[in-house]
């Protein structure tokens, strides 16, 4: 048996017998000469090049990418009979940690004090005597409420360090229950919960259901001094209904690490919007723990058993 491992990051998982790894350029399509694997990992690949491989590799019945959101993969194309399994939980830690620091930023105001250092003034407004929960504006996780849309693995994983900061966190999900101890509520609830939220932090993965979801309608359930911070696909969000929503004062700033279109063009509103702050998709890009997920769902596909992170394809 041939799997492909990609060369755009060192992978060294243990082998069953009778496997043979092949390292692959993630830059172009799958050579030629291996198009007879029977598995092949993903990660970073662009959708094109997995388009133009998806019906010509005859012996496939696995793809593995690494990526939490199999989106791409899930687009190209592969056959029905085609496995693919996601790389949900290998990214928790550094989403999880990106998130943080995002609304971390929001509410200590961290990218006003970048702008006075750029002006070499001290922003008397920004430091020294503070009232805690000042009228109009949210300045700390203490007492604030965080509604997490989409509340998976990531969202179970960030929900527990906010409730630490001090933060009341409920999840927002398609049904509704207790998760890891915290409550969490069915999507037809989301306007309600909306406007009870001094922060939302959604984490939704890209499809046709969630295509902005985010929408003018949404942003106007907010209360005014509400932040918005989105670590999931850009493609959740009405930017357009969101450079308004700013730019009129309805909500008090977001925090955009994913956006429809990326690289974002430099024309894009989204660069000047006032009280947004902008990341380039860096929240993830590190998988931890590929390795060991790789050696489970290989010795699983050769033993005929039951693979982690099998994604629905009906």
């Amino acid at each position: 048996m041939k799997i492909l491992l990609p060369d755009s990051m060192p992978l060294d998982p243990a082998l069953p017998e009778g496997v043979e790894a092949v390292r692959y350029p993630v830059a172009a399509p799958v050579p030629e000469e291996h198009r007879d694997a029977e598995a092949l990992v993903v990660w970073g690949n662009a959708g094109a090049d997995l388009r133009a491989v998806a019906g010509r590799m005859p012996r496939l019945r696995w793809v593995q990418t690494l990526a939490a959101g199999p989106d791409v993969v899930l687009a190209a194309g592969f056959p029905d009979d085609v496995v693919v399994t996601s790389g949900a939980g290998l990214h928790d830690g550094p989403v999880v940690e990106h998130a943080l620091a995002l609304v971390l930023a929001l509410l200590r105001r961290l990218p006003a004090a970048l702008a006075a250092q750029a002006e070499h003034r001290w922003a008397r407004e920004l430091g020294g005597l503070q009232p805690l929960h000042p009228e109009g504006a949210v300045t700390t996780l203490i007492g604030a409420r965080v509604l997490v849309w989409g509340f998976g693995s990531i969202g179970q994983t960030l929900a527990p360090v906010l409730r630490a900061l001090g933060a009341s966190v409920r999840g927002v999900a398609r049904s509704p229950g207790e998760r890891n101890g915290f409550p969490v509520v069915a999507e037809d609830r989301l306007t309600d919960e909306l406007a009870h939220t001094d922060v939302l932090v959604m984490i939704l993965p890209s499809t046709p259901d969630t295509a902005r979801a985010l929408d003018a309608d949404r942003l106007a359930a907010l209360p005014r001094h509400a932040l918005v911070v989105n670590v999931g696909r850009g493609s959740t969000v009405d930017e357009p209904a969101l450079v308004a929503a700013l730019g009129e004062g309805r909500i008090g700033g977001a925090a955009l690490d994913v956006t429809d279109v990326e690289p974002l063009p430099g024309d894009s509103p989204l660069w000047d919007a006032p009280g947004l702050l902008l990341t380039p998709h860096a929240a993830g890009g590190r998988p931890v723990g590929a390795d060991e997920l790789l050696a489970a769902n290989l010795a699983a596909f050769v033993a005929g058993g039951e693979l982690r992170n099998v994604v629905p394809r009906d």
